[in-house]
């Protein structure tokens, strides 16, 4: 969908000329310190305000788990959700005065649960005359200001998001999102909003929008020749001064962009893919900024600003909406305007409070419908299945993910240069609960497989890349000495490798001799009965995240695609299921790889 520049400039204007002016009423002096005149002696004015912030909310307006299909919950009791979040917005907006409060987000707000999968693929809000988006109803009603453009906003294509960004009655900002012909902003890059206070002296505040350079690689397919995305720095360092010449007293950045400086994606990746905290150091004029992407809590962070020596103070608040982060400005009038004089940030848990019943009857009827969809029955399963010992073990249930990826692979390579090569196919464990239960199986028992909105991809690979692809998967086991005992609470994760950062690689045979250090681990690699030809061309069906980099797995990133899909891999699945009827893991499931120590199996 073309960037309409007119619509643009006609909101910029708009927001600039003050026309989002919070309210007129003058809120009680006392909440906001002394002082009216100008004599002699009066103690200067100041004026105080707050800057509430979400992100990474994904999908979520219920404390509810699709997947599950009950109440959300997790080790640490959090709660998720945009009706929770609602709750503790309104109880910030009664104790500072609304008029004193701003509401923002830092990104990645239409993709992560079954609910908005739904209204972007099974009754999309693209239709014509199609619903609102679940998301744009919950934000609206609560009452944002403004929202950056997170990374998974592009995955269900640029349609979607432009059809969202339509229903949003805030603006969504990205600086560094471009159109790729003209290299002009393809979304506001900006939002200035007036807030009156007791002295008839407005307090300008800015809020910058940057997202993630990464959309370029992990939404190829959906922005490639359409937008693109330059580092978070250089568009901070572009619009900062420029907003401060238009009168900004407060600048905040609002950046999808964890604070760390570093790139999950080895040096795949154009531009830094956690650059907030750069940004803060590097670019002058900033007060402080709204972190999103990492899905870390960071209640405060201070960076003292290379040029000015001033603290930028940053804050996550955590994802989903189990956090909101609370920006605290104090202000005072001198020289003819008003400056910050203290910043400081928090974050309150959403699980203390009650969800919002003003959201949940808002969206009662969207829950109910998606509710409903992750129970169809699509199928029968002739066995029970789980990942509980998927993490040491080759389970089916592992084996049913790799069998339909590979079937899926080689139908699409069928009748093409690369039909005769053998497919192998990686997938990972993201949940040690999931499971297919013997008898009927329903969409949330197959989606439950399969979490992230992954795609399918078709790489080409040497049996040399392969063995060193499964060595560094390896290095997820604890060097555990041959003999003594195996305690399996205490086996896997090594140097914080998550569960979804172990592949298991099916159509090869191996050993991973965990008694062996990390690199030399992988034994007894066959392919066919017989011993791996380093040289041999094999096709690898491997996941997009995977494929463009995530985890930083050897060789794939660089390999030849051979083919890609847009579509989930959870999806297939689903598909799967639903045109065999019946998933018996006697037709797919085989143990190809086992731990063993000098060669005996551990279990």
């Amino acid at each position: 969908m073309p960037f309409n520049r007119r619509k643009f400039l006609e909101r910029s204007a708009a927001a600039g000329a003050g026309v989002a002016v919070a309210g007129a009423a003058a809120v009680p002096a006392e909440a906001h310190g002394p002082g009216h005149g100008h004599g002699h002696g009066r103690p200067p004015k100041r004026y105080s305000f707050t800057v509430m912030g979400t992100t990474d909310l994904h999908g979520n307006v219920f404390n509810w788990d699709y997947f599950t299909d009950k109440e959300f919950d997790d080790k640490a009791h959090n709660d998720v959700g945009l009706a929770k979040i609602s709750t503790l917005v309104n109880q910030v907006r009664e104790e500072k005065g609304r008029r004193n409060t701003l509401l923002i987000d830092a990104g990645d707000t239409i993709q992560g649960t079954q609910l908005s999968y739904y209204y972007a693929k099974i009754d999309p809000i693209t239709a014509r005359r199609g619903p609102v988006h679940p998301m744009a109803q919950a934000m609206n009603a609560i009452g944002y200001d403004a929202a950056a453009l997170g990374n998974h906003e592009f995955n269900y294509g640029i349609p979607v998001l432009r059809k969202f960004e339509e229903q949003c009655d805030f603006p969504l900002l990205g600086a560094n999102a471009l159109d790729a012909k003209t290299l002009r902003p393809a979304f506001p890059p900006y939002f200035i909003k007036r807030v009156r206070t007791p002295f008839g002296r407005d307090v300008k505040v800015a809020v910058l929008g940057l997202t993630n350079p990464g959309i370029a690689i992990w939404d190829k397919a959906n922005v490639q020749g359409k937008m693109t995305f330059p580092g978070l720095e250089e568009q901070a360092a572009k619009y900062v001064p420029r907003l401060r010449s238009m009168g900004a007293d407060v600048v905040i950045v609002s950046a999808h962009s964890g604070s760390s400086g570093t790139s999950s994606y080895g040096d795949q990746l154009p531009h830094i893919e956690n650059a907030a905290g750069l940004v803060a150091e590097q670019v002058p004029g900033i007060d402080a900024i709204l972190v999103g992407h990492a899905h870390t809590e960071i209640p405060e962070y201070r960076v003292k600003n290379k040029e000015t020596g001033k603290d930028v103070v940053l804050s996550e608040p955590l994802k989903w909406g189990q956090r909101l982060t609370l920006f605290d400005f104090d202000l005072v009038w001198s020289k003819g305007r008003w400056t910050v004089e203290k910043v400081s940030a928090q974050v309150l848990n959403s699980n203390t409070v009650a969800e919002d019943p003003k959201i949940t009857r808002l969206l009662g009827d969207e829950h109910k419908k998606v509710v409903a969809y992750v129970n169809q029955v699509i199928g029968t399963s002739t066995a029970a299945m789980t990942t509980a010992d998927a993490p040491w073990k080759d389970e089916p249930i592992i084996d049913l993910i790799n069998h339909v990826q590979a079937e899926t692979v080689k139908a699409a390579l069928a009748g093409g240069q690369y039909a005769a090569l053998p497919v192998l196919s990686q997938a990972s464990c993201f949940s040690r609960t999931a499971r297919i239960p013997s008898g009927q199986v329903t969409i949330k028992d197959a989606a439950g497989l399969y979490p992230f909105e992954n795609t399918l991809e078709a790489r080409l690979l040497t049996g040399k890349q392969l063995k060193e692809y499964l060595e560094y998967s390896a290095k997820y086991y604890v060097r555990t000495p041959a003999g003594g005992p195996v305690d399996t609470s205490k086996l896997t994760n090594a140097e914080n490798t998550p569960d979804y950062n172990y592949d298991a690689v099916s159509g090869l045979t191996y050993e991973i001799d965990i008694a062996k250090p990390v690199g030399s681990r992988i034994v007894k690699l066959s392919f066919g009965g017989k011993e791996i030809d380093p040289n041999a061309q094999f096709v690898l069906a491997v996941n997009n995240y995977r494929a463009s980099g995530g985890g930083a797995f050897p060789h794939v990133a660089a390999a030849k695609q051979l083919w890609a899909d847009s579509d989930e891999i959870r999806n297939t699945i689903i598909r799967w299921v639903q045109a065999k009827g019946t998933v018996d893991p006697a037709l797919f499931a085989s143990v190809d790889w086992k731990l063993t120590r000098d060669g005996v199996p551990v279990f």
